[in-house]
């Protein structure tokens, strides 16, 4: 393997490693509590795959410790169809009684809110928030025109419709607030039958919901609530679906794998750098890691890793143009193919961040290529540019194995051994070639002689 990818792997092997740690330090805590808890999270984010990952797992944690009751307080705006179905069927499917709290005051269960909201065993809300609004709406949203729109909204509606009918609430009510908007206050929800209860708090809400008997399934099992007295326990966001909710957003994805190929693009031109590399490496990592929640397209992925190396191989390639030119478009090509779900509500790469990101490498990779291809035009007797310093002397600044930094008439040059040995720091060298901006070098120390050897016959090294 290249040396030149061996620093760069072994941050990333690193990081991977400190990720998975990380991830199994987070999702192994609290496991010890008691049966019969109350478990609460809130949740006051747009509705996304992050969102259905972290309900998911606070719901089945609290149903693997015998939780009496599992608890969410919520304020959302709304979020992706697909991702508020895949919580609507989780909650459905509850093994204990789940009890969407729409809550503080000024919050709002809008657009997905209201499917999540009504499907819960219990629905409660705060004084002064509001439920509904839950009309479809494209990825960016704008309005949905022509017969798609009738289409989704069809869809949208029936869906509302028979969670509504599952719950024993207004269906009508819920079909309205997806064909027209329309959208209530808690006290009017509870004379609407939209919702079971309104509570100032989570006390008041505890205090209510104690002694309620909850139907859990079509087949009529139930649970009446003991929760006066019992323990809380909360499941909230942890730091990998904190940083998750942030970034897992395509643009942001794509412009983090840009960034990163620059710097892994910087680091090849001039390697010995190190830090470009590794915040190269770094760069990729969360790129990647915003797509995992994402609904990607294996093909996007594809593209963007040999955009990734037509660039790179660009740098060594005498000819520049073609694989550049490559890897712009595999670049454009994969941000375009990143996202793979075809629904309305998805959100794809815009135009903006495939300008922006493509720009940005492309005015990169053909300055680099400009600079190299004057730079090899250049005799090896000019005094200018970098073969000036072809023949001169100088000492080693960072220890060469085999790459490094030279000192060389008091400028720093990246540097490699010519014979793939260490040298050390504060050796004399000399300049016998370039290699771009790279120097190549051999060392000038005098070889060991008898006197250098140690009692064993052993060399004893020139420098301490």
């Amino acid at each position: 393997m290249s040396r030149l990818f061996q620093r760069p792997l072994r941050v990333l092997a690193l990081v991977l490693l400190m990720l998975g740690l990380g991830s199994a330090l987070f999702s192994g805590c609290g496991s010890d509590n008691p049966a019969g808890a109350l478990h609460v999270s809130s949740m006051a984010q747009e509705i996304g795959p992050v969102s259905a990952n972290f309900i998911d797992r606070a719901l089945s944690r609290a149903e693997e410790q015998n939780a009496a009751a599992w608890i969410l307080m919520m304020d959302t705006p709304g979020g992706l169809i697909s991702s508020t179905d895949d919580i609507v069927q989780r909650i459905l499917a509850a093994e204990i009684p789940v009890v969407i709290f729409v809550s503080p005051a000024g919050a709002r269960a809008a657009s997905a809110g209201t499917f999540i909201t009504m499907a819960a065993h219990v629905a409660a809300m705060a004084p002064n928030t509001q439920i509904g609004a839950a009309q479809p709406v494209a990825g960016g949203g704008e309005d949905i025109g022509g017969d798609l729109r009738d289409k989704v909204t069809n869809d949208a509606a029936a869906d509302i419709r028979g969670i509504a009918k599952h719950r024993g609430r207004n269906e009508e009510w819920a079909e309205q607030a997806v064909r027209e908007s329309a959208s209530i206050t808690g006290d009017e929800a509870v004379e609407l039958n939209v919702v079971d209860l309104t509570a100032n708090d989570l006390d008041d809400l505890i205090e209510q919901l104690h002694g309620r008997t909850v139907v859990l399934n079509p087949d009529g099992d139930s649970v009446t609530l003991d929760i006066a007295d019992a323990p809380i326990v909360e499941t909230n966001y942890n730091l990998a679906e904190s940083i998750l909710d942030v970034i897992a957003d395509p643009n942001i994805a794509f412009i983090l794998t840009s960034i990163g190929s620059l710097l892994l693009l910087v680091e090849a031109f001039s390697p010995g750098l190190v830090g470009p590399g590794v915040f190269g490496v770094i760069m990729l990592i969360f790129g990647f890691f915003a797509l995992g929640p994402l609904d990607t397209n294996p093909a996007g992925i594809a593209l963007l890793v040999l955009a990734l190396i037509l660039l790179i191989a660009e740098v060594f390639v005498a000819g520049f143009g073609f694989l550049g030119i490559g890897g712009i478009i595999s670049l454009v090509l994969g941000g375009l193919l990143l996202i793979g779900d075809a629904s309305v509500d998805a959100e794809r790469v815009s135009i903006w961040a495939l300008v922006v990101g493509a720009g940005s490498v492309g005015v990169v990779v053909f300055g680099l290529g400009a600079l190299i291809a004057v730079d090899r035009r250049q005799p090896k007797w000019s005094f200018s540019g970098s073969r000036g310093i072809v023949g001169k002397e100088g000492t080693v600044h960072n220890t060469l194995s085999p790459g490094g930094t030279i000192m060389v008439e008091a400028e720093l040059w990246s540097a490699r051994s010519a014979a793939e040995a260490e040298i050390p720091q504060g050796a004399g060298v000399r300049v016998v070639d370039m290699e771009g901006l790279t120097a190549v070098v051999e060392s000038t120390e005098p070889p060991p002689t008898e006197e250098d050897e140690g009692p064993e016959g052993n060399f004893r090294p020139l420098r301490s």
